[in-house]
C-alpha cells in the first residue's frame, strides 16, 4: 500500500492530475485536456531524429485508432522540410489525414512540397504529391496541375499511380479542368505497367466515362495485363470493359433472342396456328445472320475467365457480371461454379452474391442446377441469408428437381425462425404456381399447415391457399368449408380477411356456411381490424346479390353498423354499397349492373420474383442490390444494331520493332504452340456450317498439307517457305467461303468449342506415332472383317462409302501424301511395342487420329467409328403396344453428328408393327431444359407395315444427364418421349500422347481430381476385360502407356469440350486405383461412379 501514493506522485508530477469525469477510454483518465499531447509535442520539438521518429509513430497509431490528433498539426508541419525520410514519410502520411481541415497551416508549407516532387525518393515525391492534392483549396488548382503533369511523366510507375489517384481529386475540385485532365488520362492508359492500369481506370471513369475513343488503342493491352493488375484495379477495369464491349461488340445471343421474340407455338396446335406459326418464322428468319464473334470480344472473355479462380469475391463477381452480360449464352456456365464458391465465404459475402444469383438464375436457371444442393439452407444461416436461398430455390425448381425442393421446405417449416417459415410457405406457393403437376400437392401440404399450433404458420398458410384456390376453385370447395372453420381460431387479420374473400367471392360452392359465417362476423364487426371489416362489407354485398332471402337482414345491419364506423373508408365502402345493392327510387342505372360488378371474374394473382425485373442494373452494383439507380451510376449499354468498325483497336507497331525474317521463320516453326488466340477466335466464321464441297476440301487439305511440310521442312529454302505462305492464303480463303454458305450459329460458344476440337485433332494428328498409319489400316481391315451387328447402321455406312467413292483421285493422292509427312524423328511419345494391336484396344484413339486426316468435313464410315467392343446398348423408346403398332428403340452410335458437332449423335430405329401404313413420322417441337438444343431427324414420310426405318437425330444435352422431352408424331397420333442419356455417352474420344496426358492432368488437380478404391472381379483382370468394360461405359479413346499395371483413357465433352482423363492403376489381388481429372466436378464424380459399377459387378 505505501507504494501508492509514490506511484501517484511520479505520475502526477509529469503528466498533471488525473481527470476521473472523462470515458476511461479516450485516455483522459491519465491526463488532463491542458497538458494533453505535451510530451509528443516536446519531442517534434527536439532536434534528435529519433524521438520525432518516434512522436510520428505515435501520433499515426493514434490516427489508426480512430482518435483525434488535429491539434499536433502544427508541430507536425514544421517537421515537413525534416532531412530524415523515415520522418518525412510519417508526417506527409499525417498531413494527407489533416490538410483539409487546416488548410491555411497546410497553405504554409506549399513550397517544402513542391521541392518535395523534385526529391530522388520515389516515397517522397508521392507522398508530396498526394498531401498537394489532399488540400481543397481552389487557389492552388494551377500548383496541383502542374504537379499532376510532371508526375505522370515520372520514371516511377508508383509516382504516376499516385498521378491518376490525385486525378478526380483535383477534378472535383474544379470541374473546368477536364479538358487538360483528359489529356493526362489519355497520356497515362498508353502506360504498360500494371500498377499504373487499375488506378488510370478509376480516373477516366471519375472524369469522362463518355469518351470510350480513349479506350480504343488501348483495349487489346488492358485484356492482356488484367491477370496481373492488382484486384482493386481488375474490378475497375472488368467494369469498365464491361460497358465497352456493349458499345462496340454485337450481341451474342441475338439470334436466340429474335426466336424468343416469336411467339410460341401451343403444343397442340390446329392447322391454322400451324400455318400462322410458319408465317411468322419466315418473317423472323431473314432477319437472322451467321453470328460471327470479334477476336477482341474473344480476348475479353479468354483473358477474364481465370480471374473466376480469384481469392478476392469482387474480382469473382466482376467476372459473373462480366459473362452473364457479355458471354454467349453456353459460355455463361462457367460462372456458376466460382459463385458457389463465394458462398463458404462471411455472410456479408454471401448476401451480395445470392442477390446476384437470384437474379441470374431466373433467366439462366440451367446454369446453377447442377449446384442445387449448394444453396440448402443451414441452421446457422442469418435470416436474410435464407430468405435469398429460398429465392434462389422457388427459381431453380423445374418438374425434374421439385421433389426434392419440396422435400427440403417440409423440413423449413419447422424453423424457429418465423419470418423465414412465412418465405417458405410463400416459395410453396410460387412453385404451385409455376409448376402445374405439383399444385395439387402443395395444396395439400398447405392445408396440413392449417392445423399447425402457430398462428403466423396458420395466417401465411391461408393467404397462399387463397391464391392457389383462384386457379381452380370448382375442384376445392371442401378447402374452402375448411378454411372457414378456422375463422373462430385464426386472429391475424390478414389471413382473417383472405378466408372471407375466398367466402364471398365463391359463395356458390359453399351455399350453406357463407350466411353463418357472415352472421358470426356481423357479431364481431365492431372490434375487428379495418382490412377485415372492409371483406365483411363485401362478404355482405356479395350474399345479398346471391341469397337475398337469408342475408338481407345481415347485410342491412351490417351497413348500418360500417355508417358510423371511425374509418372514414368503411364508412364510404357502406355507403357506396349500400346504393348500388339496395334499389331505390334515387339508385341510378349501376343498380342493374350491380352483380357483374361484385360477382365479375378475377384473373388468378401472378406470383413472380422480386428480381424478376432486377437485371436491368448491371449485375454486382449497388444500384442492384438496392433496386433502385444510386448516384453516380453509370447504365449498362444496349447492344448496337451493327459491328462498329474493329479496326479502331489497331495499334501501329514502330519499324524499329518489326521482327526480322530470322524470327519470322522461328515464329511459324513454333505456331503450333501459339496459335491460341487464332484457334479460338476463327472457328467462329465456319461455326454449324454445312460440309464444304470437294473443291473447298481439296483447297483446305492442300493447304494443311502445305502448313505441314513448311513445318518439317522450314529451314532448307526460302522457296519452300513462299510456297506455304501462298498454300496458307489459299486455305483460308476456303475457310471463308465455307463460313459464308454454312447455316448460321445458333450459340457461337458450342460451335467454337466443336472447331476447336477439330484444329486440336488435326494438330496432334500430324504429330502422331509413326506406327499410326500401319495400326490404322490394320484397324479397318480387322473392322471390316468382323460381323456387323446393328443392323440400323447399314444406311449410313452405305451413304458414307457413296460420299468417299465420290472424291476424285486428286484428293486421294494428296490423302496418301500427307500421311507420309508424319516423320518418324518426330514423335515424341514412349516407345510402343511394334505389334499390330488389336481393334479392341486403339480403335477409339485411331478413329480420332485418322479424322484429323480426311480430305472432308463429313463423318468417318461407320465401320472406323461404331463401337467395336461388345454389343451396342440398345434403348426402349416406345413399346408397339403403347404405340399402336409403332415401336422405336434408339442408341447413341458414338459418331459425330455432322449438323452440328456439339449434339451427340442418336440413332433412332422405327418398325412398324401393324398393318397399316403410318406417315409423317417427325419430331414436335421439343420442351428442352435451359440452354439444350435438338435436332430432330429428317421426316419418314411412309412406313409400311413390317419395315424398318433407322434415322439419326442430334441433342445437345450442354453436358448433363437431363432429360430431353419431346414429341413423336404421325399423321394420327402423338407420343411423348423422353431420352435420358449416361454420363458415359457425352464424350467423344480424343488422341493424346503419354506427356500431354500428364500435362494436362497436372492442370486438372484438387477439387477437378476423384479419386476411388476398388477391387475387380474375376472375369474384369484380364487387360482385354478391363479395356472393353471401361470402353463399354463411355465413349474414350485410349491413351499410350508404358507401364503393363496403369490404363489411361481421354475424352472430351461433346457440347463444352470439357477435358476427361482417366487413369485405372491395378495392383496386386485385384485392388486398383482410379482417378478421374475433370473440368466438370459432376461430370467427373458420375463418371467414376460408373466406371466403378461396371468394374466391380
Amino acid at each position: 500500500m505505501s507504494s501508492g501514493p509514490a506511484y501517484n506522485d511520479e505520475k502526477g508530477s509529469s503528466l498533471g492530475e488525473p481527470e476521473y469525469g472523462h470515458d476511461p477510454a479516450s485516455g483522459g483518465i491519465f491526463s488532463s485536456d491542458y497538458k494533453r499531447h505535451d510530451d509528443l509535442k516536446e519531442m517534434l520539438d527536439s532536434n534528435k531524429d529519433s524521438l520525432k521518429l518516434e512522436a510520428m509513430k505515435r501520433i499515426v497509431a493514434m490516427i489508426a485508432r480512430g482518435k483525434n490528433a488535429s491539434e499536433l498539426f502544427p508541430s507536425v508541419v514544421k517537421n515537413v522540410a525534416c532531412k530524415n525520410i523515415e520522418v518525412k514519410k510519417l508526417v506527409y502520411v499525417y498531413l494527407v489525414r489533416y490538410a483539409e481541415e487546416q488548410q491555411d497551416l497546410a497553405l504554409l508549407s506549399i513550397s517544402t512540397f513542391q521541392r518535395g516532387l523534385k526529391d530522388p525518393n520515389q516515397l517522397i515525391r508521392a507522398g508530396a504529391l498526394r498531401v498537394l492534392s489532399s488540400i481543397r483549396v481552389t487557389i492552388i488548382v494551377p500548383i496541383m496541375m502542374l504537379a499532376i503533369k510532371e508526375a505522370a511523366s515520372d520514371m516511377s510507375p508508383y509516382v504516376r499511380k499516385t498521378a491518376a489517384h490525385a486525378i478526380p481529386k483535383l477534378y472535383s475540385l474544379d470541374l473546368d479542368q477536364k479538358d487538360q485532365l483528359i489529356e493526362v488520362i489519355e497520356k497515362l492508359l498508353a502506360d504498360k505497367t500494371t500498377l499504373v492500369a487499375g488506378s488510370v481506370v478509376m480516373a477516366f471513369e471519375e472524369v469522362c466515362p463518355e469518351r470510350i475513343d480513349l479506350i480504343h488503342k488501348n483495349y487489346r493491352k488492358l485484356c492482356n495485363l488484367l491477370i496481373d493488375v492488382e484486384e482493386w484495379g481488375q474490378v475497375v477495369i472488368i467494369n469498365m470493359l464491361t460497358r465497352y464491349a456493349r458499345t462496340q461488340f454485337l450481341n451474342p445471343n441475338h439470334n436466340e433472342i429474335l426466336l424468343e421474340e416469336n411467339p410460341e407455338k401451343g403444343f397442340y396446335g390446329t392447322d391454322e396456328e400451324d400455318s400462322k406459326q410458319e408465317e411468322a418464322d419466315a418473317v423472323v428468319l431473314p432477319k437472322r445472320k451467321p453470328y460471327v464473334m470479334d477476336p477482341d470480344h474473344r480476348l475479353l472473355l479468354r483473358n477474364t475467365k481465370p480471374l473466376l479462380q480469384s481469392r478476392n469475391a469482387a474480382v469473382v463477381m466482376a467476372v459473373a457480371q462480366l459473362y452473364f452480360h457479355l458471354a454467349p449464352k453456353a459460355e455463361v456456365g462457367v460462372i456458376a461454379k466460382a459463385l458457389v464458391r463465394l458462398l463458404r465465404s462471411h455472410s456479408e459475402v454471401q448476401f451480395v452474391v445470392l442477390q446476384n444469383v437470384a437474379s441470374m438464375s431466373i433467366k439462366r436457371r440451367g446454369m446453377f442446377e447442377p449446384h442445387l444442393k449448394s444453396f440448402y439452407i443451414r441452421s446457422t444461416d442469418p435470416t436474410q441469408i435464407k430468405v435469398l436461398k429460398l429465392e434462389v430455390l422457388t427459381n431453380l425448381a423445374s418438374e425434374t428437381n421439385i421433389s426434392t425442393i419440396l422435400r427440403e421446405f417440409q423440413t423449413y417449416i419447422k424453423s424457429q425462425d418465423k419470418d423465414f417459415v412465412a418465405a417458405t410457405i410463400q416459395a410453396i406457393g410460387r412453385c404451385a404456381t409455376n409448376i402445374d403437376e405439383v399444385r395439387d400437392t402443395c395444396l395439400s401440404g398447405l392445408v396440413q399447415l392449417l392445423s399447425n399450433r402457430d398462428e403466423l404458420v396458420v395466417a401465411e398458410s391461408v393467404v397462399v391457399i387463397k391464391k392457389l384456390l383462384q386457379m381452380q376453385p370448382a375442384q376445392h370447395s371442401d378447402i374452402i368449408r375448411h378454411m372457414a372453420k378456422l375463422i373462430d381460431n385464426i386472429m391475424v387479420p390478414m389471413a382473417r380477411a383472405s378466408i372471407l374473400w375466398l367466402i364471398g367471392e365463391y359463395c356458390e360452392h359453399v351455399p350453406k356456411i357463407a350466411p353463418d359465417v357472415l352472421r358470426k362476423m356481423a357479431k364481431s364487426f365492431t372490434s375487428e381490424e379495418d382490412i377485415v371489416k372492409l371483406q365483411i362489407i363485401n362478404l355482405a354485398a356479395k350474399l345479398y346479390l346471391t341469397n337475398s332471402r337469408q342475408t338481407k337482414l345481415l347485410t342491412q345491419y351490417v351497413l348500418n353498423l360500417a355508417k358510423y364506423d371511425q374509418n372514414y373508408d368503411i364508412r364510404d365502402r357502406a355507403r357506396f354499397i349500400r346504393q348500388l345493392i339496395v334499389p331505390t327510387e334515387k339508385s341510378g342505372v349501376l343498380n342493374k349492373y350491380a352483380k357483374k360488378l361484385f360477382l365479375a371474374q378475377k384473373p388468378p394473382p401472378v406470383l413472380e420474383s422480386s428480381f424478376k425485373d432486377r437485371d436491368h442494373f448491371q449485375l454486382g452494383s449497388l444500384s442492384h442490390l438496392l433496386n433502385s439507380k444510386a448516384s453516380g451510376y453509370q447504365e449498362l449499354p444496349d447492344w448496337p444494331e451493327a459491328a462498329p468498325d474493329p479496326s479502331v483497336r489497331n495499334v501501329e507497331v514502330p519499324e524499329w520493332t518489326k521482327p526480322s525474317s530470322r524470327e519470322k521463320r522461328k515464329e511459324k516453326v513454333e505456331k503450333p504452340f501459339y496459335s491460341e488466340s487464332e484457334g479460338e477466335s476463327e472457328p467462329t466464321e465456319s461455326a454449324d456450317s454445312e460440309s464444304p464441297t470437294t473443291s473447298e476440301s481439296e483447297e483446305s487439305a492442300g493447304g494443311m498439307e502445305s502448313e505441314s511440310a513448311s513445318e518439317s521442312e522450314e529451314e532448307e529454302s526460302e522457296e519452300e517457305e513462299g510456297k506455304s505462305d501462298r498454300q496458307k492464303k489459299k486455305k483460308k480463303k476456303g475457310q471463308k467461303e465455307k463460313s459464308k454458305h454454312g447455316d448460321e450459329s445458333e450459340d457461337s460458344g458450342q460451335s467454337e468449342g466443336g472447331d476447336k476440337e477439330k484444329k486440336r485433332n488435326e494438330e496432334e494428328s500430324s504429330s502422331s506415332s509413326p506406327s499410326s498409319s500401319e495400326e490404322s489400316s490394320s484397324e479397318n481391315s480387322s473392322s471390316e472383317s468382323e460381323p456387323e451387328e446393328n443392323s440400323d447402321s447399314d444406311p449410313g455406312k452405305k451413304h458414307k462409302r457413296k460420299s468417299v467413292a465420290k472424291l476424285p483421285s486428286g484428293s486421294l493422292k494428296a490423302k496418301k501424301k500427307e500421311i507420309s509427312l508424319l516423320d518418324l524423328d518426330d514423335f515424341s511419345g514412349p516407345s510402343v511395342p511394334t505389334t499390330t494391336p488389336s481393334p479392341n484396344t486403339f480403335s477409339k484413339s485411331l478413329n480420332l487420329d485418322l479424322q484429323g486426316l480426311t480430305l472432308s468435313n463429313s463423318n468417318l464410315p461407320s465401320e472406323m467409328s461404331s463401337p467395336s467392343l461388345g454389343r451396342v446398348k440398345t434403348y426402349e423408346l416406345l413399346h408397339r403396344l403403347t404405340g399402336e403398332g409403332l415401336s422405336v428403340r434408339y442408341h447413341f452410335n458414338r459418331r459425330p453428328f455432322s449438323p452440328d458437332q456439339a449434339m451427340v449423335s442418336v440413332q433412332m430405329q422405327f418398325t412398324n408393327n401393324s398393318d397399316m401404313d403410318i406417315r409423317h413420322l417427325h419430331v414436335n417441337e421439343p420442351k428442352l431444359h435451359s440452354g439444350m438444343r435438338m435436332q430432330g431427324f429428317k421426316e419418314i414420310d411412309v412406313l409400311q407395315p413390317g419395315d424398318v426405318a433407322s434415322e439419326a437425330m442430334g441433342i445437345d444435352f450442354c453436358d448433363s444427364t437431363q432429360a430431353a422431352n419431346f414429341q413423336l408424331c404421325s399423321q394420327t397420333r402423338q407420343f411423348y418421349m423422353s431420352i435420358q442419356p449416361p454420363v458415359g455417352e457425352l464424350m467423344m474420344p480424343i488422341f493424346m500422347t503419354e506427356n500431354s496426358f500428364k500435362k494436362e492432368q497436372g492442370k486438372l488437380m484438387g477439387m477437378n481430381e476423384i479419386n476411388e478404391k476398388l477391387t475387380l472381379t474375376e472375369q474384369c483382370r484380364s487387360d482385354q476385360a478391363v479395356v472393353q468394360r471401361v470402353l463399354s461405359t463411355a465413349n474414350l479413346g485410349r491413351v499410350p502407356c508404358g507401364q503393363s499395371d496403369e490404363y489411361r483413357f481421354a475424352a472430351r465433352t461433346v457440347s463444352g469440350g470439357a477435358l476427361v482423363l482417366i487413369t485405372l492403376v491395378t495392383k496386386d489381388n485385384g485392388a486398383a486405383q482410379l482417378t478421374v481429372n475433370c473440368e466438370k466436378m459432376v461430370i467427373g464424380t458420375m463418371m467414376a461412379k460408373e466406371i466403378v459399377e461396371t468394374l466391380t459387378q
